[in-house]
C-alpha cells in the first residue's frame, strides 16, 4: 500500500563548500584567513548526510517525497549543489552571498536554514534535518545544535546509525559518546548529524559504498531546479559577531636527534629541563 500524503517524509540536508581535504593550507599574508585560491569540495561529514538520505529513500521507497540540498555562499557554491543533486537529492536552494563576505558564523547558518525550514511549510514541511556534525574547515561543530534549538525539535548529534519508522513518525539513532554507544529514540521532525562512521555502521541496511556522482546522473543534475535567496531575502543578517585578529601556522617541528647510550639520554634531558618525577 502507497503511503498516504499525511506520512511522507521531507528531507532537508544542508552542505557546505569547503577547502578540499587533500590541499595544504596556506595563511594569507596578511593573517587574517587562509588562501582560497585552490580546489574546494563538499565537506566530507555533509557528503555523508547525503549519502544517508538517498540511502534512506532505498530503504523508505515511496514514504519520502523528496530530498532537498541547501547551501549557503558565494556563486561558486552551486557547484557543491550540483554535486549532491547528482548523488540523488531533487533539487537545491542556494542561499547567496557575495565573493567577498565573510564566512557565516554556526548560530547565522543556523538562523538561515530556520527560516528555509519555515519557508517549506508551504510545499508540505520539512520532518528530517541531516547535516555533518561539524565542517572541516572551521571545526566548530555547532550548527545542527543551534538549529535544533531555533527550531525546538529533538537532535541526535555525532550519529553513527539512523533507522527511520515512516508510519510512526519516529527515529531510532546510535551516536558515538566517549564511553561507548549511546542509543536514542526521537520523534519526527528532528536534526541529526552525522560522524564519520555512519556508512559503516549502516551497511547491515544497504550496502555502504559511496553514491558517487556518475556522468549519467552529473547531466540529470543540471536539469534538477535550484532556488536562490539573498540571506535579506530571508530577514537575515549575517554579519559576523566575532573578529579574527589573527591566524598563524603552527611552528615547524624540529628533527630529533640520536644518543649512543641510556647516560647520554639522561643528560639530554636535563639539559631540556626534564626531570624524573618521585614515585
Amino acid at each position: 500500500m502507497r503511503p498516504t500524503a499525511s506520512r511522507l517524509l521531507n528531507i532537508l540536508v544542508p552542505v557546505k563548500r569547503t577547502i578540499d581535504y587533500a590541499v595544504k593550507i596556506r595563511v594569507n599574508p596578511d593573517q587574517k584567513g587562509v588562501d582560497l585560491s585552490v580546489k574546494h569540495s563538499m565537506n566530507p561529514f555533509d557528503e555523508i548526510a547525503v549519502e544517508e538520505a538517498v540511502r534512506l529513500r532505498k530503504k523508505l521507497k515511496d514514504a519520502v517525497k523528496s530530498i532537498k540540498v541547501v547551501t549557503i555562499g558565494p556563486s561558486k557554491s552551486t557547484e557543491t549543489l550540483r554535486t549532491a543533486l547528482a548523488m540523488g537529492a531533487d533539487s537545491g536552494i542556494h542561499v547567496e552571498i557575495s565573493d567577498s563576505a565573510p564566512p557565516p558564523e554556526p548560530l547565522g547558518v543556523a538562523k538561515v536554514l530556520r527560516a528555509v525550514i519555515e519557508k517549506q511549510k508551504e510545499s508540505g514541511g520539512i520532518d528530517l534535518v541531516i547535516l555533518g556534525k561539524q565542517a572541516i574547515d572551521d571545526d566548530q561543530g555547532q550548527t545542527g545544535q543551534m538549529l535544533a534549538g531555533l527550531l525546538d525539535w529533538p537532535q541526535a548529534t555525532f550519529a553513527s546509525k539512523l533507522v527511520v519508522n515512516a508510519e510512526k513518525r519516529e527515529a531510532n539513532i546510535t551516536r558515538e559518546i566517549d564511553g561507548g554507544l549511546q542509543e536514542l529514540k526521537c520523534k519526527l521532525p528532528l536534526v541529526v548529524t552525522t560522524d564519520l562512521r555512519f556508512h559503516v555502521l549502516n551497511a547491515h541496511i544497504l550496502p555502504s559504498e559511496p553514491h558517487y556522482a556518475s556522468l549519467p546522473n552529473i547531466m540529470k543534475a543540471k536539469k534538477k531546479p535550484i532556488e536562490k535567496f539573498t540571506p535579506a531575502d530571508l530577514g537575515i543578517d549575517l554579519t559576523p559577531r566575532i573578529e579574527t585578529v589573527k591566524i598563524s601556522e603552527p611552528p615547524k617541528r624540529v628533527g630529533g636527534g640520536k644518543v649512543e647510550n641510556v647516560d647520554e639520554l639522561i643528560a639530554k634531558l636535563k639539559e631540556a629541563g626534564i626531570t624524573a618525577v618521585k614515585a
